[in-house]
């Protein structure tokens, strides 16, 4: 199972706002993650926390592409979270090799084509609708199945636009327009997801429906989590830490 660590350069992501919002930071923040043993970077410069607002494409570039640029030259594997096919586009150019789209390519009606077009990894998640307003569409009568057809949806224009099925991961999105108990019936039936065919990646880290009150709290929930997650089989995690999650795999 592979470890995706995330460095957020915004300023107010739900967990790690802040932390990492100039370029010295991020870079270091990088570097520590590749001493960790972290297989792929995420890269992301905007919030998709429930309730986020935008930011121009302009300002989402200037905060990743310098970081994406320099990570990549050290050896770095590096994907950019992004929903903007220019984004995206400009991100591969200066060395990522993954587009992770938390929108499935709902957001940007460029996107399957711009990631037809550069050849490279694509991470499609189930998304029904922006931050602002997420938590409202957060109802179904089988989240499994529902979430599987909105997601075989994405899928079909995805590969209708020629992007390679073997470049494909899925993500069930947890936490995106889902309750905790959405997010559970999920994890609890992953063999579905997996049933697809697909490599599948899972992002639940320091989420809300883990629980806790604190940071700490959802940190020790998330790495629980992980530990869970080899049993069945998932490609990757979507992490804010490295090595906690990484010493969990050398002990099974």
């Amino acid at each position: 199972m592979l470890v995706m660590g995330i460095l957020n350069v915004t300023p107010d992501s739900f967990s790690d706002g802040g932390l990492h919002d100039t370029f010295d930071k991020a870079i270091a923040r990088g570097i520590e993650m590749l001493s960790e043993g972290v297989d792929i970077i995420d890269i992301g410069g905007e919030s998709t926390r429930p309730g986020a607002m935008r930011v121009s494409a302009e300002v989402e570039q200037e905060r990743v592409l310098p970081v994406i640029q320099y990570l990549a030259k050290v050896g770095a594997a590096v994907s950019v979270d992004t929903m903007r096919a220019d984004t995206a586009a400009k991100a591969i150019q200066r060395g990522a090799r993954y587009v992770n789209d938390v929108s499935g390519g709902g957001a940007d009606p460029e996107m399957f084509n711009t990631v037809a077009n550069l050849g490279c990894e694509y991470i499609l998640m189930h998304w029904r609708g922006r931050s602002e307003d997420m938590n409202t569409r957060a109802v179904y009568d089988d989240v499994v199945a529902q979430v599987i057809e909105e997601v075989n949806i994405g899928l079909l224009k995805a590969l209708a636009a020629g992007i390679s099925q073997q470049k494909i991961i899925l993500d069930p999105g947890l936490g995106f327009a889902k309750e905790a108990h959405h997010n559970w019936e999920i994890i609890d039936r992953l063999d579905e997801f997996i049933a697809l065919g697909y490599p599948v990646l899972i992002g639940g880290s320091r989420k809300r429906f883990l629980g806790g009150t604190t940071l700490e709290e959802r940190e020790v929930a998330s790495i629980e989590l992980t530990r869970t997650l080899l049993k069945k089989d998932v490609w990757g995690v979507r992490v804010h830490t490295v090595k906690p999650h990484r010493d969990v795999m050398s002990k099974q």
